[in-house]
């Protein structure tokens, strides 16, 4: 356990990580983003953990940031800024980890929350889950990379729309626009499978093939291939690809 307000443990290859804060809809206050960043750090540097479980404890995923927090502080902007520098290093490392990620999302994703769920790589959303943008109720603006994941997800007129119209979505509308990749009765337990099935499956492939998806989007088209051609050329003389290549070739 990496901190109260946020949980760490491995079973059966996943790193299940868990924002901690149920009583307050699991809204990101400065304990709860220095947590989540060394939950990250520690499934980075964790080998017993081949993917990352990603949940919220509650009846809501996330809330975004925790208004009450910065809005009481002595200097507020200076709070809200160092929050928010904070939590975006937080999903910036789970972004950039080299292991599959799974989010299951319920009750409500909000602000903030959506950055961290789209740090995921498959989003399992219960049924009944509403999104909403959040930020133009408080009179806020994005952060934690908000601005820069959620065109890329949905796509740019999409985003600005949701965003401005500030109105909630359903997890059905969030399924349709791709913001979700599934929408079940369970997401607690399907998300846990889909996170156990990736475990025990190739971790460099998986690790390297969501490195490189996600390298996609900022990499020179000339230096990706390049970057490709030598990863896959690393995988094939691995331990891991050895007995799959052998058995494909065989069959």
């Amino acid at each position: 356990m990496v901190d109260q307000q946020v949980t760490y443990e491995v079973v059966a290859g996943v790193a299940r990580i868990t924002l901690n804060r149920p009583a307050a809809a699991n809204a990101i206050d400065m304990a709860l983003a220095v947590a989540l960043r060394q939950a990250a750090e520690r499934a980075h540097d964790d080998a017993k953990a081949g993917a990352v479980l990603l949940t919220g404890a509650g009846a809501r995923f996330c809330a975004g940031g925790d208004v009450p927090s910065f809005a009481s502080a002595d200097d507020p902007g200076g709070h809200l800024h160092a929050l928010a520098l904070e939590a975006d290093a937080a999903v910036r490392t789970l972004e950039a980890l080299e292991k599959p990620v799974v989010a299951a999302v319920q009750g409500a994703v909000a602000g903030a929350g959506l950055a961290v769920m789209l740090s995921a790589d498959l989003v399992v959303a219960q049924a009944g889950t509403k999104f909403v943008f959040a930020y133009p109720g408080v009179g806020l603006t994005p952060d934690c990379g908000v601005s820069w994941l959620l065109p890329r997800a949905i796509g740019q007129q999409r985003a600005l729309a949701f965003g401005l119209r500030n109105a909630p979505v359903s997890a059905e509308t969030a399924l349709e626009w791709g913001l979700v990749t599934e929408v079940v009765d369970d997401a607690a337990t399907t998300a846990l499978e889909r996170a156990e099935g990736f475990a025990a499956g190739p971790a460099y492939a998986l690790g390297q093939a969501r490195r490189l998806l996600r390298a996609g989007w900022t990499t020179p088209r000339e230096e990706l291939g390049a970057i490709e051609a030598r990863t896959i050329a690393d995988a094939l003389v691995g331990d891991e690809a050895q007995p799959l290549v052998a058995r494909f070739v065989s069959r």
